[in-house]
């Protein structure tokens, strides 16, 4: 026998269809089951049995007969319902529609399970509505859109909400959940905007109103500080009852620019503006930086509303900044003062700026703005940084630590990025750089090239070449003062005889004439010892360097005098420090005891602004060498004499005679050198020097820029210069055009035949 198995194969049984009468009674035993559904006694059902009778109808060509029971059943049962919920009382309806809701979710999640079959089957072949689906929308047609229930829930919702804005509790916050969660998925169920329409739009309407009122009605009662703290406070309330409720993002976002709206930027410029507590007035205060940070953090809920705080730091500052400017034209501060006041302003708004804006970078670039646009108003802080510097590398850093030196130079650098007009700043600090040098009168050298470092870092190696070539000619001049020292003892051992007169002693500085400011002063006339030493120096200098010329400046120097006062035998002898042109003047005093000015400028050729200076120098009454015969500080004419003062004393051996301030002399012919940088000062102007330097560069640069690109436009041609020349200066169009004019005549451009704002290169 075969051990294989076998298979009998058995006829399919014939499909005995349903007919009406069965499916009619099927359909009985599924509606009295939704009955008792609906009654809550599901516990006694077959759920299997109710599932595959279900299951059969709709097999059998009976989906239609079921689908359409069950939309009447559900129907019936609702309009049961709603005539119960419709005479509900108000106190009582938004708790008895929201425990009618959820019984009703509960029976359609039932009678869902049931029909399961039909929703996977029928419903998508007769593309008709899902039976969930269908139970919220016969429950939204038929309760919430009642005329004696939608109306009333609608208001109740609303007024509870306007209940807890005024601050009054109620009772639980889980009924206004669950109504509002019952309107958003009646809406979604059927795709129809009954959450929008009965709640939303209202809900929005009657939000912006009480904040309209109430903010204009708060801000009329309270100060702006008060405001922001409220405004505050219900923005955040109103973030947590969004939550509280779970309303839909579509809501929350328009309601929060609503209240943002009503309660920031409807009242920004007014906040700011607000008289003795608004943020324009919170600026003057320095202990408020809580107060303003609290207002930023308020406003950059409205990031356009931030411009209104920005525009009052701007206003506040250049307020500030032109006060300064003002103190300074009228004397009250020094130059010194204004860098001082300044540094001090920067400190403190940058403290603004970090705290209560937070460090936000839009808010430190419109800082950056408001400072670059007082202080540029004129080429006065330039020369006032350029005065604070020499002052704190002449006396101000002494015995500083490397610390504190690199500090305070970063603050100057700090100021110097403010400044548009760099250049002028340049020639000043050169001028200021080079009396510090040749005086000696410096904190140290290290100081001096770590300010130069940051100034090459800021602006490049152009911009200090100049500088760092004074330090290489000091440098230089050292070895060379050393080399004719030695030199001049070797003469002086070779010569040595009894009755052999010294000669003075003369320490020179030799300087390249292109790094230096120049000094168009005629030399004066010095003594004939004096006279002697240079000549024997300039022997020894053209001696090493064959082919160069020496030019001396004899207003610059300084002297150590020999002094005796009163009568023999008793002498009173000191050492007097004191300028070239006072040794000329003093050396005088040698042959003749009184003098008149213009015997003295005769003989020595000083200038007489200058002459006059250094004379009022020697007569204060601190350093009185010289006796003036007129009365009053100022010189009145050439006749006025000087006499040598025998009864001059001091309780010190070295007396430094100190140079008055040019503002002490009065007015004579025009000075130079010092005078014409003082009057830079004074008139807030870009000296002539400078101006004749950006003529220079202006002109370079069009040259330079027209030899690369032979043919530009007027107005690309004046972008490429400005970017070209904005690290030293920003020329304005008007002076690169004049420049562009006086290159035409000298044909260095020309215009184009076709397009007179186009020009060409001329090789």
């Amino acid at each position: 026998m075969s051990d294989k198995k076998r298979f009998n194969i058995k006829p399919f049984r014939a499909h005995v269809p349903m007919d009406r009468t069965v499916a009619s009674q099927t359909w009985e035993a599924l509606a009295n089951a939704i009955d008792e559904i609906y009654n809550r006694n599901a516990s006694q059902l077959s759920f299997e049995e109710l599932y595959r009778n279900a299951y059969n109808l709709v097999l059998h060509k009976h989906g239609t007969l079921l689908y359409e029971g069950v939309s009447d059943k559900l129907s019936s049962h609702l309009l049961a319902t709603v005539e119960r919920v419709a005479e509900v009382p108000d106190s009582s309806l938004l708790e008895e529609i929201s425990k009618t809701w959820k019984e009703h979710q509960i029976t359609m999640i039932m009678v869902r399970d049931i029909l399961m079959y039909m929703d996977r089957t029928y419903i998508k072949q007769q593309r008709r509505r899902p039976i969930y689906e269908l139970g919220l929308h016969l429950f939204r047609i038929t309760v919430w859109d009642h005329p004696r229930i939608q109306p009333r829930v609608t208001e109740l919702l609303l007024t509870t909400i306007a209940s807890e804005r005024a601050g009054l509790l109620t009772d639980d916050r889980s009924l206004l959940k669950n109504n509002l969660g019952m309107l958003l998925e009646l809406g979604q169920a059927d795709s129809s905007n009954v959450y929008e329409r009965d709640f939303e739009s209202l809900f929005l309407g009657t939000t912006q109103e009480f904040y309209r009122v109430e903010s204009m009605d708060y801000l009329s009662k309270t100060t702006a500080t008060d405001y922001v703290t409220r405004a505050t406070k219900r923005l955040e309330e109103e973030k947590e009852r969004s939550a509280a409720l779970a309303l839909p993002i579509s809501t929350e976002s328009p309601l929060q620019r609503i209240i943002q709206t009503e309660l920031i930027e409807r009242h920004a410029k007014t906040i700011v503006d607000m008289e003795n507590s608004g943020f324009a007035s919170l600026l003057k205060d320095d202990t408020k930086l809580e107060e303003m940070q609290n207002m930023y953090d308020l406003f950059l809920r409205v990031p356009s509303s931030v411009d209104n705080l920005r525009d009052a730091l701007s206003d506040r500052i250049k307020a500030d900044g032109k006060s300064l400017i003002s103190d300074q034209e009228k004397g009250a501060a020094d130059a010194p003062a204004f860098v001082k006041g300044v540094l001090a302003m920067r400190s403190r708004y940058e403290k603004i700026v970090e705290v209560s804006f937070r460090g936000e970078k839009k808010t430190k670039k419109r800082m950056k703005e408001a400072f670059e646009d007082f202080l540029n108003t004129d080429a006065r802080a330039a020369s006032c940084l350029a005065l604070y510097v020499d002052e704190k590398l002449r006396i101000g850093l002494k015995g500083a630590t490397e610390e504190a030196v690199n500090e305070e130079i970063q603050k100057i650098i700090t100021v110097f990025r403010y400044l548009s007009d760099k250049d002028v700043f340049e020639s000043f600090y050169k001028q200021h750089l080079a009396k510090r040098l040749l005086s000696g009168k410096t904190v140290g050298d290290d100081a001096e090239r770590a300010m130069v470092s940051q100034l090459k870092a800021e602006c490049g190696y152009q911009f200090t070449s100049k500088l760092e070539g004074m330090f290489n000619d000091m440098r230089i001049s050292a070895d060379m003062r050393d080399a004719y020292k030695t030199h001049k003892r070797r003469q002086e051992t070779q010569v040595a005889a009894p009755g052999h007169k010294k000669p003075v002693d003369i320490e020179v500085d030799v300087l390249t004439n292109g790094y230096w400011p120049s000094q168009k002063v005629p030399p004066c006339t010095l003594p004939t010892q004096v006279q002697d030493a240079i000549k024997k120096f300039s022997d020894f200098y053209l001696e090493k360097h064959s082919g160069r010329k020496l030019s001396w400046q004899t207003s610059a120097g300084s002297a150590d005098l020999k002094a005796a006062f009163g009568s023999a035998p008793n002498y009173r002898r000191h050492e007097l420090i004191v300028s070239t042109y006072q040794m000329c003047i003093l050396l005088l005093f040698n042959e003749k005891e009184t003098l008149t000015l213009g015997e003295i400028r005769s003989a020595t050729h000083i200038p007489d602004q200058e002459l006059r200076r250094h004379l009022i120098s020697l007569c204060t009454p601190k350093n009185r060498i010289l006796r003036k015969g007129s009365k009053g500080r100022g010189i009145t004419s050439d006749q006025d004499t000087f006499t040598f003062n025998s009864d001059y004393t001091s309780k010190s051996k070295r007396v430094r005679i100190p140079l008055v301030k040019e503002s002490s002399v009065k007015k004579g012919d025009n000075g130079a050198g010092g005078g014409a940088a003082g009057a830079a000062v004074a008139n807030s102007a870009v000296p002539l020097v400078v101006e004749e330097d950006r003529r220079h560069l202006v002109e370079a640069s069009l040259v330079r820029i027209m030899k690369a690109r032979k043919t530009l436009h007027h107005n690309d041609l004046i972008a490429e210069v400005t970017k070209q020349l904005s690290v030293r200066f920003t020329p304005s169009p008007q002076f690169i055009k004049k420049r562009i004019e006086s290159l035409i005549e000298r044909e260095y451009l020309e215009r184009t035949k076709r397009d007179y704002r186009v020009y060409q290169y001329v090789a």
